[in-house]
């Protein structure tokens, strides 16, 4: 994507969003991750980034994309990268998911609003409202006053 004033706050916010989801995919060991995507196995990681993200989203709103990449050599850690698509309602987000032995890191490719505002801003807060609203959100009970 070229990169403007607004691609860092929305990488932020996107990344922010799928944190819990990178999280569980790291939780995959590397060999497995690195075996799917030599051997095109995209099947199976879409199986995995689906499980991964059941968890925190709506169901269809985080998705394997059209393939991954991994970096692997002599004396170094392993870094996986997968395609992903989020789709929360009104916004696709095409992203790059780098997964290391400690970190993980986002890059947006492109992002396609289904109805853009002319104001930058306003797309902005647009996607940080659609990727709130198709998180799944933990409602505890509350105590019953005596």
């Amino acid at each position: 994507m070229k990169k403007c004033e607004y691609s860092e706050q929305r990488e932020k916010i996107v990344a922010d969003a799928i944190r819990p989801v990178a999280t569980e995919l790291r939780l995959i060991d590397a060999a497995d991750f690195i075996a799917m995507l030599r051997f095109e196995s995209h099947g199976s990681l879409a199986d995995l980034v689906s499980s991964a993200a059941e968890l925190y989203f709506l169901p269809g709103t985080v998705n394997f994309g059209i393939g991954g990449n991994y970096s692997l050599d002599w004396g170094t850690e392993p870094e996986i990268t997968l395609d992903l698509e989020l789709k929360p309602d009104g916004v696709t987000v095409y992203a790059q998911l780098a997964l290391g032995k400690n970190s993980a890191g986002l890059e947006i490719n492109h992002i396609a609003f289904q109805s853009p505002s002319n104001d930058p801003d306003e797309n902005t807060a647009f996607l940080a409202k659609s990727l709130n609203a198709a998180k799944f959100v933990k409602s505890y009970p509350t105590a019953l006053a005596n």
